[in-house]
């Protein structure tokens, strides 16, 4: 088959990508003015145009594909023309249970009591609101205790006490942020919050509102927080898996950090990190250096923040990346997977911490909400009921040994990972640049190979780098069938 990527611009930045290269940063915004089409995709090209004409560009980060999604079903989609596409991304992370189990939607509609949907003569349906501002309910008390006792059953889980609700991931580590600064440690006297000091890991990823935002990327990057610090994390160390395997010099890390506390000393409030930086590559680091910062906070009382916004619900194995990095968190985030694809994020940790809040200080319009709350136990109920988790675990041998063949093509540069979020970082070809060659395979897999085999994925991080993160039910035979299509396509753009 012949590819033929029509109207896919080569050179297009991502305005919330913050690591993406300097050359990207400059090229013309002209370049977003026509709408992505595709050969033989007339509705698909059709709603495309449309999209163009009524939506902002920063709706959403660019991807060469731009899918034009019609229906979703396990691990694939079916675009509006009928094409079917294995689903890579899980929904950027979400759908870790696949998309739309019939278990899972009927446990929503259980909890939420429409499964008989009983109505009123004047047409209502008798069941839970969709919205409790201000109040509370059995469905948000039980979801709540089951997140808390489902965390606590983990290693690692033990400072997980109460839960602070929030409807996205940047609202649920912007609200994280804000109880650690409003904490006080023992005996210490009330203080400005503008005099603390975050430290934050450089080249993270943590949202795109307000400190969720500024612990985002690094001291490049505009609007910065003066509280926020960045502090150096191994990329070199764990560029690949290979290289992920040595053992971890802690050594300039730790003399970094402590430089820090002798020149901030008990301004440094809070310390946010990855299990893995997301956005900014998918690096994976040792889980001594995750350690090393766990250890300087425990020493000077300092708040300790785990994201696993992108990494929870076996994502990275177990239920929880910290299980496996032997850490246990004052505060974690959760997200994406929490709800399989509902809108919903929590912080859970210490009560005294989350406890500083006052009334109103963590609240929102959603936070909580019962339908929300709904998808959560539905999600839980699947975790601890079904195989799910060892699936996992067995569907990420088989990506990796897939994955791994990649890296024998001379436009794959590293492979990096594990369990089943892996990063493929492209290398220039000829006169194309790592960042051109990324966008080429995106929309290669996009359009499939000459057995109607399609990829869906997203456009790349950082600029090169192509996220792996299917749904953990996906069936191994039809991985390494899509796997194998992957690396011919991948193969043809040499």
């Amino acid at each position: 088959m012949e590819l033929q990527l029509v109207r896919v611009p080569k050179n297009v930045p991502d305005p919330l990508n913050r690591q993406r290269s300097s050359c990207e940063k400059q090229m013309s915004d002209t370049m977003h003015s026509h709408a992505i089409e595709h050969p033989g995709e007339n509705l698909s090209n059709d709603i495309r145009r449309r999209l163009a004409d009524v939506e902002p560009r920063a709706q959403r980060t660019f991807t060469p594909s731009l899918a034009a999604i019609a229906r979703s079903a396990g691990c694939y989609h079916w675009t509006c023309d009928g094409r079917k596409l294995a689903d890579f991304t899980s929904g950027v992370l979400v759908a870790n249970l696949g998309h739309n189990p019939v278990a899972w939607w009927r446990a929503v509609w259980r909890y939420l009591g429409l499964d008989q949907l009983p109505a009123t003569a004047d047409g209502f349906a008798v069941a839970s609101p969709l919205t409790t501002y201000n109040a509370t309910g059995e469905i948000e008390v039980q979801a709540t205790e089951r997140l808390i006792a489902n965390l606590r059953s983990q290693s690692g889980g033990a400072r997980c006490e109460q839960v602070l609700w929030a409807a996205s991931g940047s609202e649920a580590v912007q609200k994280a942020l804000w109880a650690a600064l409003a904490w006080r440690r023992k005996d210490e006297p009330p203080q400005s919050t503008a005099d603390s000091i975050i430290l934050a890991t450089r080249f993270g990823f943590h949202g795109k509102k307000g400190l969720a935002g500024a612990t985002t990327g690094s001291e490049k990057d505009p609007e910065r927080d003066a509280r926020v610090r960045f502090i150096s994390f191994p990329r070199e160390e764990c560029i690949d898996t290979a290289h992920r395997a040595q053992p971890l010099d802690t050594t300039c890390y730790e003399a970094e950090l402590n430089e820090l506390w002798r020149q901030h000393a008990s301004r440094i409030r809070v310390l946010i990190t990855e299990p893995y930086l997301g956005g900014g590559g998918s690096f994976h680091p040792q889980p001594e250096y995750l350690q090393l910062l766990q250890r300087f906070c425990r020493a000077h009382d300092i708040v300790f923040i785990l994201d696993e916004i992108q990494s929870g619900f076996g994502r990275t194995g177990p239920m929880y990346a910290f299980t496996h990095y032997g850490l246990e968190p004052d505060l974690v985030c959760l997200g994406k997977g929490l709800g399989n694809g509902m809108p919903v994020a929590v912080v859970a940790g210490r009560a005294d911490i989350l406890g500083s809040l006052e009334f109103g200080e963590g609240s929102d319009t959603y936070s909580g909400n019962p339908l929300a709350a709904a998808a959560v136990l539905a999600t839980l109920d699947e975790f601890e009921s079904t195989d799910v988790l060892p699936r996992g675990a067995a569907l990420a041998a088989v990506f990796q040994e897939g994955l791994e063949r990649l890296t024998e093509l001379p436009a794959i540069a590293h492979l990096r990972g594990e369990g089943l979020v892996w990063g493929i970082e492209f290398a220039p070809l000829g006169n194309r640049s790592a960042a051109e060659v990324a966008r080429a395979a995106v929309a290669a897999c996009y359009l499939g190979d000459d057995h109607g085999r399609a990829i869906h994925l997203l456009g790349p991080l950082a600029g090169t780098v192509v996220r792996i993160a299917p749904p953990l039910i996906m069936p191994p035979d039809e991985a390494r069938e899509y796997l194998d299509a992957m690396h011919d396509i991948v193969t043809r753009l040499t």
